[in-house]
């Protein structure tokens, strides 16, 4: 089927599928607004059957050396499939050997050690694309790595490519829950890991070995050079334990003006919250509601301060503000619109802000019909910065359960954000002067990551965020003048709108720019 009608065909699907979305989305085309009518198509096309053969008809070509410099050896694990799996590997050049129930002495014994070579595990029943190998040797002629991982798809029996995967750059967080690289992947080791990771399942344990070694700086490839017969599929991880001997001491600020009935419910949430240890900071922005002043006034100081300030509406000042007369090891920014579903959110997020390695650590938040509002930051959507998964149902199996997995981020909401108090000093806490109210969470999560502590996202925090109900959308005039300097500074400070560029390594290049749900790139 040729460019033309797979994109009609895919259209027609889209519109049977979501018909109201598909036809505001050609309304906003014929009113000139391409940016809102591609955002809206990019996941509706994105989601169609049609759209892995829409990008199959354009699939990049990676950079390839054909000179065969470094030695690559497959390693097939015996299986149905195993011969059409081993002829893959040796039409390329590569030696291939096959291990049954785990056993390598055997094959440990035939490989020359002398040249340093990596080893490709392979699952019997995949195969190869036909640049693999080229490109893997480019790849380990650049990087400097230990393990090299690429992108992969299922392939049927008829040899037709479906579900592809296109994969983040190296996320140890995220691969501690699902193993992305096994598989798919060339690494550099060694007959003595070999011998030490013998056995059924020896794949994952050689992957999980080398990842976990200092110097193993693990890259990412991103083109499809494996299809596979099937894959390890990520593992949704269980509550934490509410056990934990590191309960340092946390400042939870909330800004708040007026609006008792959001504010009542957010404290309530705090006082059902069982971390040992917190105080609360309630930023008063101008409150003039007496019902408002008069439930402040009531509240316990010796948990509850109240900072006043009567300026204009500046989130990054009114944080600032309460960091300086904070007394936490730790902070919690917490919008006055969030509402606390669980008690143990607090100490789950705490116990990942405390690792030496993180910086912001962010929740997964839902919008009161129970959909997601915030599941991480991805840097560059629509050459900003956008919420991901938005709008999935916490069930949903969405792109590879990635909603629902902890894993490192490119920046977190500071709509409920925790941080060490040292980290956020070290920075210059909030741009009070560039981001007064939209991106100053994304520009303080790119310097904290820049400093080497990552965003982490973690959705075994979850709570409810009634977003944007306290302060509306930013429609009117001076809103949206606002609103577009601080998306033109974070352009200019961070290059979020190069579209060329692998803006957010934990997305993907192949994936729609357009779209917040990681739809692929189809047709665009």
């Amino acid at each position: 089927m040729n460019g033309l009608r797979l994109k009609i065909v895919a259209h027609l699907n889209a519109a049977r599928s979501k018909p109201a979305g598909w036809l505001l989305a050609m309304w906003w085309l014929v009113l000139g607004k391409r940016l809102r009518a591609k955002t809206k198509l990019a996941a509706l096309l994105g989601s169609t059957p049609q759209a892995y053969e829409l990008w199959l008809l354009a699939e990049p070509r990676p950079p390839l050396d054909e000179s065969g410099n470094a030695a690559i050896i497959a390693l097939v694990d015996a299986g149905q499939g195993e011969a059409s799996t081993l002829q893959s590997a040796r039409t390329q050049g590569m030696p291939a050997f096959l291990v049954r129930d785990g056993v390598l002495d055997e094959v440990i014994d035939q490989i020359d050690w002398a040249l340093r070579p990596w080893i490709m595990p392979m699952t019997a029943g995949d195969s190869l694309s036909s640049d693999a190998v080229a490109a893997y040797r480019f790849a380990i002629s650049q990087s400097g790595s230990r393990i090299i991982y690429a992108d992969d798809d299922l392939i049927d029996m008829r040899g037709r490519r479906h579900s592809p995967h296109f994969k983040p750059a190296w996320n140890a967080e995220l691969h501690r829950h699902f193993d992305y690289v096994s598989g798919a992947c060339v690494v550099q080791s060694s007959a003595d890991v070999l011998r030490r990771i013998a056995g059924p399942g020896w794949m994952s344990r050689l992957t999980a070995a080398v990842t976990t070694e200092a110097d193993a700086k693990p890259v990412r490839l991103p083109h499809i050079l494996h299809h596979r017969r099937d894959r390890t599929m990520p593992v949704v991880p269980r509550r934490m334990s509410d056990a934990s001997d590191n309960t340092p001491k946390v400042t939870v600020i909330v800004p708040t003006r007026n609006r008792l009935d959001l504010l009542a419910t957010c404290i309530a949430g705090l006082e059902r919250t069982n971390y040992a240890d917190f105080e609360v900071i309630i930023v008063d922005n101008g409150s003039d509601d007496p019902a408002t002043l008069a439930w402040l006034a009531k509240l316990d100081r010796s948990r509850y301060r109240i900072l006043r300030d009567d300026g204009g509406f500046n989130f990054s000042r009114l944080n600032n503000r309460a960091v300086e007369i904070a007394d936490g090891e730790v902070l919690c920014l917490l919008n006055n619109d969030v509402e606390m579903i669980r008690p143990d959110w607090l100490s789950i997020m705490v116990r990942q802000a405390v690792r030496p390695e993180v910086g912001a650590v962010g929740a997964q938040l839902l919008y009161s019909d129970g959909r997601i509002q915030h599941a991480g930051v991805v840097i560059g959507i629509c050459g900003g910065a956008a919420h991901a998964h938005r709008l999935l149902w916490p069930d949903d199996q969405g792109y590879f359960s990635r909603h629902a997995l902890p894993q490192f981020v490119s920046a977190v909401t500071a709509a409920c954000l925790v941080v060490r108090r040292s980290s956020y000093q070290a920075v210059g806490g909030l741009d009070e002067e560039r981001f007064a109210v939209a991106f100053n969470d994304v520009d303080f999560c790119l310097r904290l990551n820049a400093r080497g502590w990552q965003s982490l996202y973690e959705p075994r925090a979850r709570l409810i965020h009634h977003e944007s109900v306290s302060r509306g959308f930013d429609r009117d005039p001076a809103g949206a003048l606002r609103f577009a300097g601080e998306l033109d500074a974070l352009k200019t400070q961070w290059g979020t709108d190069d579209f060329d560029a692998d803006v957010d390594p934990f997305h993907h290049p192949q994936l729609s720019r357009y779209s917040e749900i990681f739809a692929l790139r189809a047709g665009e």
